[in-house]
């Protein structure tokens, strides 16, 4: 396997290789994606695959082939996924569902949390394929509209990529993808890097179905009145500081009937549960930044404002669908 220098110390190295080995082309979706069971579906078959596979902030693009007919099983994912083939066509399904047929018109959309086959990866099918990870999309989506949504979020299985904001979004992903793999490429530039990063995930909230669509092309509400803005700026820049709704309302600088009202209104919740929100958010991205060694569950608990682990694990599990143990031993994905 060629390794390419990286474009900063901040990207993971891209990936190039060329093998005529199963277990080698195995061993690089598995470090890049998913753990995976991949069986040549003609035994006698020769095996010419290429890849290239960046990595861009919380998101994996990767350009894959095999020349060969095969079938791939990955389990549950961890993930939203896309797989766009620039040639040739994949046969696929997750969960329950009937099979569907991947093609260069037409995009595989996979969700987080349900097991995925890829039935048929046709000889000639080169593809690029899409990893977003799951927080980033549905934190996303949230930004977008002010308010929490249903988790997780449910994509719709294809996505038109022949016309339209599908085209767009995968002519984007293309050029991300190439200009990732160019050791002077803009996607080096950190005032690109984010940005970029962002659009793609914004543009995949654009061009595909899932019931906040609609929601997301109407106009922008107003803004949150003043009352309501310093208790969340308040609450956001000291997540893990025992707040009341007695001391918001003072911070807000209204009564706490006046705050309550203004958050159901504009945020479409109570305040206390918008900290625990933050407190869950903030709980979350440090139990996945961490390696098992560095902190306990309880200390990250705590210093989130947790007083109580067994009602900060059932929290987190109703939030994000796992325990904090399996965020932080990485066994989501």
């Amino acid at each position: 396997m060629h390794q390419v220098s990286p474009l900063r110390a901040e990207f993971a190295q891209p990936v190039r290789l060329r093998t005529h080995d199963l277990d080698e082309a195995r061993q690089v979706i598995r470090q890049n994606f998913y753990s995976n069971v991949v069986d040549l579906l003609q035994p006698s078959a020769v095996l010419t695959g290429y890849f290239t596979v960046s990595r861009l902030r919380r998101m994996t693009l990767g350009t894959l082939q095999f020349g060969a007919d095969l079938c791939m099983r990955f389990g549950e994912l961890g993930a939203y996924h896309v797989d766009m083939p620039l040639s040739g066509s994949m046969a696929w399904h997750q969960g329950r569902l009937d099979p569907l047929l991947a093609t260069v018109h037409e995009a595989a959309v996979f969700q987080p949390g349900r097991n995925t086959v890829l039935d048929q990866w046709s000889g000639d099918c080169r593809l690029l394929a899409v990893k977003i990870e799951r927080p980033e999309l549905e934190l996303q989506l949230e930004r977008l509209l002010g308010t929490p949504i249903r988790l997780p979020l449910r994509l719709k299985p294809a996505m038109d990529i022949s016309h339209g904001p599908g085209r767009s979004w995968a002519q984007l992903v293309r050029m991300a993808a190439e200009d990732a793999q160019t050791s002077q490429g803009l996607i080096g530039q950190e005032l690109v890097a984010e940005r970029l990063h962002e659009a793609v995930v914004i543009g995949l909230l654009l061009a595909a179905d899932h019931p906040y669509r609609e929601q997301l092309a109407r106009p922008v509400p107003p803004s949150r009145p003043a009352p309501v803005k310093r208790a969340i700026d308040a609450m956001e820049a000291h997540p893990e500081h025992p707040f009341t709704v007695t001391a918001l309302a003072e911070i807000s600088g209204v009564g706490i009937r006046q705050l309550q009202q203004g958050f159901r209104q504009h945020v479409g919740m109570p305040p206390m549960d918008y900290l625990r929100r933050i407190r869950l958010t903030r709980a979350h991205k440090e139990l996945r930044s961490k390696e098992p060694g560095q902190v306990t569950i309880t200390d990250v608990a705590y210093r989130w404002g947790f007083t109580h682990r067994s009602r900060f694990a059932v929290a987190y599990r109703q939030r994000y669908g796992v325990t904090p143990s399996a965020t932080l031993h990485k066994t989501q994905s």
